[in-house]
Order: C-alpha cells, then sequence, then structure tokens
C-alpha cells in the first residue's frame, strides 16, 4: 500500500477493480509515472505556501510556480470526462489575505488545453482561529474543474433534505403535486461540514486536515464505481478513505514520511471498515434552553427574542 518507486504504485493500481496505493515521495514523481487520461477524478487542497513545516515554499511566488509545474500534468492524467476539485483558502500574511483560488484559476487558464470550470463551492464551517484585525475567517473554496463537456455528474447520490418537503405546486399541470424531488434538493454550492479540529472523530496529528464528508460528495456525483481517484497531496489520506468507502480505487502522493505513515493505517482501517468517519448529519445548532445558549443579558444581549 505505501511505495517509494512511483511506478509500483501505479501497478499496483491496475492489478485490482479496487486497488489503493500511497507514494511517499514528490507528486512529480508519481504524476509522471502515470499513462495518460488514467484517472477519472482529482481531489486534493495543495500547501497554502506560508511556511509551515509540510511546507516547501512561503510565498505567493512559491504558490503560482507549483502550480504551473504541476497543473499540466494534472490535465495529461485526467481522462476525459474526468474532474479536477482543488479545495484552497487564503494565504495569510501579517492579516492581509490572497485568496488562493483565484491564482488557481490562472494557472488552469494557463494550460495548453484548459479545463472546464463547473462551480466554486463554498466550503463554511463553524470553528477556526478567532481574528481580532479582520472579521474571522469561517470558510474556503473548492474549484470544480472538467475535461471536455460531456463529463460525469450524478446529484442523486449527494441529494439533501428539502426545505419544504411537503410544499406542493400551486397552478400549473403539476399544481397539487409535491414539487420536490423525492430524493432531497440539489445540495447548492454552499456547503456547511465542520472542519476538522481537536474534538472531531476524523482528527490525526495532521495539522490541516480536511473532511471525509467534503470528498464523499465529490466521489459520489463525479466519478463512476471503480475509476481512479487521485490526491497528489494525500496529507492523512481523506481523499483514500472517501474513495475506497465509495467503491472507487485510489491513488496518492504524500512527501512526508510521518503523514504518510498516518494516511496509510486510515487507508487500512477503511478496507477493514475500521475507520473512523463523522455521519453526513446536520450540523448541531444549540437550542435557546441549551447551557451553551444560556448567557447573562449583559454578555449577550438580544441574543433570544
Amino acid at each position: 500500500m505505501l511505495y517509494k518507486r512511483a511506478a509500483s504504485a501505479w501497478e499496483s493500481i491496475v492489478e485490482t477493480d479496487h486497488g489503493v496505493a500511497l507514494f511517499n515521495g514528490d507528486c512529480r514523481r508519481l504524476l509522471a509515472a502515470l499513462p495518460d487520461a488514467s484517472v477519472s477524478l482529482v481531489v486534493t487542497s495543495p500547501p497554502y505556501c506560508m511556511g509551515k513545516e509540510y511546507e516547501a515554499g512561503n510565498s505567493i511566488e512559491d504558490f503560482i510556480t507549483a502550480h504551473d509545474e504541476i497543473l499540466p500534468e494534472i490535465e495529461r492524467v485526467l481522462r476525459p470526462g474526468g474532474s479536477m476539485c482543488w479545495q484552497v483558502g487564503y494565504h495569510v500574511k501579517h492579516n492581509v489575505l490572497v485568496p488562493l483560488d483565484y491564482l488557481v484559476y490562472d494557472s488552469v487558464r494557463k494550460l495548453a488545453r484548459p479545463l472546464t470550470m463547473r462551480n466554486r463551492i463554498v466550503w463554511h464551517f463553524g470553528h477556526g482561529q478567532h481574528c481580532e484585525k479582520r472579521f474571522s475567517g469561517r470558510h474556503e473554496t473548492l474549484l470544480w474543474f472538467t475535461k471536455g463537456n460531456d463529463y460525469d455528474f450524478d446529484v442523486d447520490p449527494i441529494r439533501v433534505k428539502q426545505k419544504y418537503p411537503g410544499k406542493r405546486a400551486s397552478r400549473g399541470p403539476k399544481q397539487g403535486e409535491f414539487s420536490g424531488n423525492p430524493l432531497g434538493k440539489n445540495p447548492s454550492d454552499v456547503w456547511d461540514i465542520p472542519n476538522v479540529k481537536s474534538n472531531h472523530v476524523e482528527k490525526t496529528a495532521h495539522p490541516c486536515q480536511f473532511p471525509v464528508e467534503l470528498v464523499r460528495r465529490l466521489v459520489l456525483s463525479l466519478s463512476l464505481e471503480g475509476g481512479v481517484v487521485l490526491d497528489p497531496f494525500a496529507g492523512a489520506g481523506t481523499t483514500g478513505v472517501a474513495a475506497l468507502r465509495e467503491g472507487r480505487r485510489f491513488i496518492g502522493a504524500e512527501l512526508r514520511e510521518d503523514y504518510a505513515r498516518i494516511a496509510r493505517d486510515r487507508l487500512q482501517q477503511t478496507l477493514n471498515g475500521t475507520v473512523s468517519v463523522r455521519p453526513d448529519r446536520e450540523v448541531y445548532m444549540p437550542s435557546k434552553n441549551s447551557a451553551v445558549a444560556r448567557r447573562p443579558e449583559h454578555f449577550w444581549p438580544g441574543a433570544w427574542p
């Protein structure tokens, strides 16, 4: 499962319908070992280049250079009809923010065969650092691109609850009938999914881990069972966990050995059926009478009517 040779990682994927391989090394070496049009879906969150321990660069220029090198290879290995999903936030330095999705979009436009952007999904979460000189950040973005116009997309497996499930059409040929899809509604381009913080059931030692549910929606809606899902910056292996749980094959690269071991263990737990995953459920909101909500009026004036 964990390989030091990129070619061996790919060979293990093609041997079975539900293979899994993690390359412990530079993703550029793994991408070079992958054949043209061999991957159905790419899901990743790249380093933001802010000088963290797992990042080689610490500037906007480093971020742009890395993407200009990697994205042409991503386009090459992506099959026609496949999708690339790039999850990023902001480069932050001295309270100055640079939206990284803008830079990713610019890099994609430079490709000899540019991918087509389909959605800019806002991932909203409730917890994070509290800021004093700007509004606290509580969202990041996910860019979805496709290779060609005939692409895989099936929203039915990821529909969410209707806001008004009993609503009926008031006029027209379907007057009196239920107006919503019985399977639920399209989840839209704003996803409210808790991020992985200290008390999250999926938390590992990786400092910037995204939740399985974020990837699960992409895997189910943008790929077919048995397809190959790639994560060039595998981190704690979250993309692989989501892919394997939904019957896809997974191949990824992680440069740091300690994170690669974490990812390997989570992938093995997924195969064994013992991996910890937060179930897809509505985000908890305290009621008026809960202990969390009860605050002195002078501390939280007008909190409840």
